[in-house]
């Protein structure tokens, strides 16, 4: 009937009143794709591949993954409006992120738009939840790892290798232009 804060109460025994003590300056955490060791808080080798392989915009596959932090904003809400608040949490977070990722190129999801995409997961999961009405506050959406699948790996490092050197060979070229035809011109000038 009342939400109270930290002091001293009185509250009827007997099972007449029932008290919910809720942690809500408490950042919790969601983790996708891989799990935690509870004790040391470092990730684990425990991996969740149906959570973690997407698929990418140009129909490629990604292995994405990534922990949503949160906290409960309001008790009441986070107590009677959902039943399995961690649950819905977990499955917004999911299809939003696929989402996300579904709408990029995959050479984008593995290397430049990390930033983007934890901050449009999080902005679209707010709203989603917000929707809900669950008293959920996302602080933060992190990815951890993005990375090809296993079974591509060798062939996308080899991608990698050879972009890196074809970007070496333009710079070298562009470095010996910018030295032979202004010298060039120079001496057309002069004669």
């Amino acid at each position: 009937v009342k939400t109270v804060g930290p002091g001293p109460h009185f509250k009827w025994p007997f099972g007449i009143d029932k008290r919910y003590i809720v942690a809500s300056k408490v950042t919790l955490q969601e983790e996708f794709g891989f799990r935690s060791n509870q004790r040391t808080g470092q990730r684990g080798g425990r991996k969740n591949k149906k959570e973690s392989l997407m698929l990418t915009g140009d129909l490629n596959v990604a292995d994405v993954e990534w922990a949503v932090q949160y906290r409960i904003a309001d008790p009441w809400k986070y107590l009677f409006h959902a039943r399995d608040v961690t649950r819905n949490i977990r499955d917004v977070s999911m299809s939003i992120m696929r989402r996300v990722v579904g709408d990029r190129l995959a050479g984008r999801v593995l290397t430049t738009s990390r930033v983007a995409i934890a901050a449009e997961a999080e902005r679209l999961s707010q709203q989603v939840l917000d929707q809900y009405d669950m008293g959920i506050k996302i602080e933060q959406v992190i990815l951890q790892d993005v990375n090809p699948p296993d079974p591509v790996k060798p062939a996308f490092n080899e991608l990698n290798a050879a972009k890196q050197e074809q970007e070496e060979l333009i710079n070298n070229a562009e470095r010996e232009y910018n030295k032979i035809i202004p010298a060039a011109r120079g001496k057309a000038e002069q004669m």
